[in-house]
């Protein structure tokens, strides 16, 4: 499955759930205060920008927002609610895609670095990020926590949410570090739809060395955009990486 495939026409239609999931307030609302805060006015520029649910209300704090984008379907649907001179997005992937200028923030959130299937490529995204960055600049990251272990031995699957028209389950191949989602829908008939996507999971400490490859240093790890305590039971964690200041 390639990731242009993945985000299309139909997924991108379908993407924005205006006021629940991951465009409810009480998820939207830390997630923007928080990056706003961390850009302090200055330019940022998000990777996989995708509908523009987090760069059009980050952009409306008084932000410069700049996307990389590789769905054309999903910048479609941003150009609906936004314009170039609002939101100017690159066409291209996260991982090797150029925009111009600098900025002092990067971000990549909702677990999105996962979708980039290698460990090379993954790495590649830190050193884009990078390369975009002002002395000092910050490279911030939102991840879920993989649950190996929820697996007992011969099980290679998690439900990891289950509702009355819902299933979420992860298929894990722990030899090659990979996952694929499945997301059943269904209502009261026989038949369900099903909508799957592959990510290789990274676990926090590699994902540290990634930044460390790339010149990064860990400034903070959060459980959520809240900065409530990352520990050992949390399920994901943002992750604010830094570039040494000049001299």
């Amino acid at each position: 499955m390639r990731q242009e495939d993945i985000w299309d026409v139909d997924a991108a239609r379908g993407y924005d759930t205006p006021g629940v999931g991951m465009f409810a307030p009480e998820v939207l609302g830390p997630t923007v205060e928080r990056l706003a805060e961390l850009a302090d006015g200055r330019r940022a520029l998000e990777f996989a920008v995708g509908t523009g649910r987090v760069a059009m209300p980050l952009a409306e704090r008084g932000v410069p927002v700049t996307g990389i984008e590789l769905s054309r379907p999903m910048l479609d649907q941003l150009r609906t609610k936004a314009d170039e001179a609002t939101v100017p997005v690159i066409v291209g992937d996260m991982a090797t895609t150029v925009a111009p200028g600098e900025f002092s923030l990067v971000y990549l959130v909702f677990n999105t670095i996962s979708n980039l299937l290698t460990q090379a490529e993954q790495v590649a995204c830190f050193r884009n990020a990078a390369r975009h960055l002002t002395p000092g600049g910050r490279f911030v990251i939102e991840l879920w926590v993989p649950e190996l272990r929820k697996l007992p031995p011969g099980q290679s699957a998690t439900v990891w949410r289950s509702e009355s028209d819902y299933i979420g389950l992860d298929t894990y191949d722990v030899l090659h570090q990979q996952v694929v989602s499945h997301h059943f829908r269904f209502g009261e008939g026989r038949e369900a739809k099903l909508y799957r996507s592959p990510h290789r999971y990274i676990w926090p400490a590699e994902l540290d060395l990634m930044a460390q490859l790339a010149g990064f240093e860990l400034e903070s790890r959060h459980a959520d955009w809240d900065r409530s305590e990352f520990t050992v039971e949390s399920r994901s964690h943002v992750s604010v990486y830094r570039l040494p200041a000049a001299d």
